[in-house]
């Protein structure tokens, strides 16, 4: 048994109506992360997780080097890599002609240019070491951690000039355990709970806003498979291919440890219902036959065993950005008096990649950044709420508008195999492609638009 397949002592539960400065809501990496560096800011913080450890979370995996930087600062990074993982030393792209590039991530030279290629391994390995780390943190800086709490009721005042959020109220072990629901108040309470975040929800909805928009949603499904042709071992590529079957998706492969492979599927959750409207295929069944079936693949597999119960759906939300977004923020609004969210809950997952931690532990360090315990006694500002919205998208928002702007590009095949050749020749596009799973937040002159122009039309 690996030490992430261990439960998670978190301690004693605090008692109903307790007030903490910072609660959290979701024990992911950006909730942990948000809670760790809140309470080393000096805040009693409260880390709530609906699900007990060790748990598994849906995802392709891969942990870029943007999120890296993060992982280290909060004491993880030694943890990981004294557990089996796999390093990064390329990506290979694959178009539908059978086209392939495979950019390098030479660790040398990006050590030079302060850059670190990412590492592949299980989230329900990644994820425990990042709350094991969180937890700890926040008990020694006096707060307080809860698994298996399912938050019931956000709880919101109305004031002159709107709304504001207060705490949360609920129970351990759900509404139908029997046990007592619990209520806890803050300063200012973090949304990290996913897609579906009920702090996030609660944002929107007391603003009168949609919370989710299909056109920058997508659905993923993830199975492991061991001993893929091809893969395996402790370093090497990880493999993202557009091919005909899954357009205007993609097919990925990553290895994670051992001979083990994340193999996976992502497509827009409005082009997926498209495809359904005329195919009736679901990503499962796509997935299938791109395996069982498709020339390039299927050899690759033959002698390759499906892991038992890995077969998991999810959803992702992007942060490319809305045209005329209703409350005027992008990528919409996910903060307000009282509230501030990260992550998955902020739908901060990169549009072309698909990879959403970096930005989670970004917008997580943000928040301490934003929240003061003492400035902000009497509640999280409105003001503070739309400064950090202000910040998070000055932050990435070039970066998520050319990841959109890839995005489209791929959904065509003569562009996607014209891309990937282009890209075979042309050094500027390698590196560019690399940079979406593998950089550090101070590279953004590769997402500036003249950049970009420059790289995809000019010869």
């Amino acid at each position: 048994m690996g030490a992430w397949e261990k439960p998670i002592d978190s301690g004693e539960i605090p008692d109903s109506n307790t007030h903490f400065d910072v609660i959290v809501v979701g024990g992911g990496p950006g909730g942990s992360a948000a809670a760790a560096y809140n309470a080393l800011n000096g805040c009693k913080v409260l880390l709530l997780e609906k699900e007990t450890w060790p748990r598994d979370k849906i995802c392709g995996d891969a942990v870029g080097g943007k999120s890296l930087s993060h992982v280290k600062e909060l004491g993880v990074l030694d943890m990981i890599e004294s557990t089996p993982h796999y390093v990064v030393d390329s990506i290979v792209f694959g178009s539908a002609n059978g086209s392939e590039v495979r950019v390098m991530l030479p660790k040398e030279s990006y050590e030079k240019m302060g850059l670190q290629s990412g590492y592949a391994l299980p989230r329900m390995q990644f994820d425990y070491m990042m709350f094991q780390r969180g937890q700890e943190i926040v008990r020694e800086n006096g707060g307080a951690v809860i698994q298996d709490f399912s938050v019931h009721e956000i709880i919101f005042e109305k004031e002159n000039s709107g709304h504001k959020i207060k705490g949360i109220r609920g129970s351990v072990g759900g509404r139908r355990s029997g046990n007592d629901e619990l209520t806890f108040t803050s300063a200012v309470t973090i949304g990290a709970g996913g897609y579906n975040c009920p702090v996030s929800r609660v944002i929107t909805e007391l603003h009168n806003e949609p919370h989710r928009d299909d056109d920058h949603f997508c659905g993923g499904y993830r199975e492991y498979w061991d001993n893929v042709e091809g893969l395996g071992g402790e370093e090497g590529p990880i493999e993202i291919h557009f091919i005909d079957e899954v357009l205007p998706g993609y097919f990925w492969l990553f290895p994670v440890q051992g001979n083990r492979v994340n193999v996976g599927i992502g497509m827009l959750i409005s082009e997926h219902r498209k495809l359904k409207k005329s195919k009736k295929k679901s990503l499962k069944k796509i997935q299938k036959w791109v395996i069982e079936e498709h020339p390039r693949f299927k050899g690759r597999f033959a002698n390759s065993t499906l892991v038992p119960g890995s077969e998991r759906g999810w959803q992702l939300p992007f942060g490319s950005p809305r045209k005329n977004p209703p409350g005027g923020f992008q990528p919409r609004r996910i903060a307000m008096a009282g509230a501030m969210c990260v992550g998955d809950s902020a739908s901060l997952v990169d549009p072309f990649s698909g990879e959403g931690i970096g930005n989670a532990l970004l917008s997580a360090k943000l928040t301490s950044k934003h929240f003061d315990k003492d400035l902000h006694a009497d509640g999280f500002t409105e003001e503070k709420a739309i400064d950090y919205m202000n910040e998070l998208w000055d932050a990435l928002g070039s970066e998520l508008k050319n990841s959109k702007t890839l995005q489209r590009v791929m959904k065509w095949k003569l562009l996607t195999n014209w891309f990937v050749k282009k890209a075979s020749k042309k050094e500027e596009i390698g590196k560019m492609m690399s940079e979406m799973i593998a950089s550090k937040e101070t590279q953004k002159m590769l997402w500036s638009p003249w950049f970009l122009m420059k790289t995809l039309l000019l010869p």
